[in-house]
């Protein structure tokens, strides 16, 4: 029965889009209750496809051999609420193409003005001309037991990074951020 003291619960929006221009908090939620945070900007937002603009927001340095971060790195960070990844083109300082680093993830959520994903631990390089595409972290994805715990999502999250790899070695990864 509703009455004014006992009012119907109002259901929550599925989700809300993020504002073009709006700021935005990216929220990556790390295995073992870790978290990345970090202020971005909203550049679009359909409702399933989010995109965001962030400058590098780690060390001075990040070699990993086969690509540095660096100050001045800019990410345009694409963000899915019905895929299992995110990707992130990377650009320099100077404007050139560095590649595309790709998170298999958890679909995304944006509540008000923050953005959060679920990491899985499997990523993808893929060099800006293409030559690398490499599949990084598997030994961690196996190390943190989600086959043991979750075997449908880490079904899904193996699906998802080789679907990753499909579009990169087809050329489709440019039409996907489109």
């Amino acid at each position: 029965m509703n009455t004014p003291s006992n009012p119907r619960p109002r259901p929550r929006p599925r989700h809300t889009a993020l504002t073009p221009g709006g700021e935005v908090t990216v929220v990556l939620l790390k295995s073992r209750d870790r978290q990345v945070r970090y202020p971005a900007t909203a550049v679009r937002d359909d409702g399933t496809h989010a995109v965001v603009r962030a400058p590098w927001a780690g060390p001075p340095v990040r070699d990993f051999g086969f690509v540095r971060f660096e100050r001045g790195d800019v990410f345009t960070e694409h963000y899915w609420r019905d895929r299992w990844f995110s990707v992130k083109e990377v650009r320099a300082a100077d404007g050139s193409l560095k590649g595309w680093y790709c998170d298999v993830t958890r679909p995304a959520r944006v509540e008000g003005e923050t953005l959060t994903t679920r990491d899985l631990e499997l990523d993808l390089w893929v060099s800006a001309d293409r030559s690398a595409v490499l599949r990084l972290d598997e030994d961690e994805f196996e190390a943190e037991g989600l086959a043991e715990r979750d075997p449908e999502a880490a079904g899904r999250a193996r699906r998802a990074l080789d679907e990753l790899e499909d579009l990169a070695r087809s050329g489709g990864l440019a039409a996907l951020l489109d």
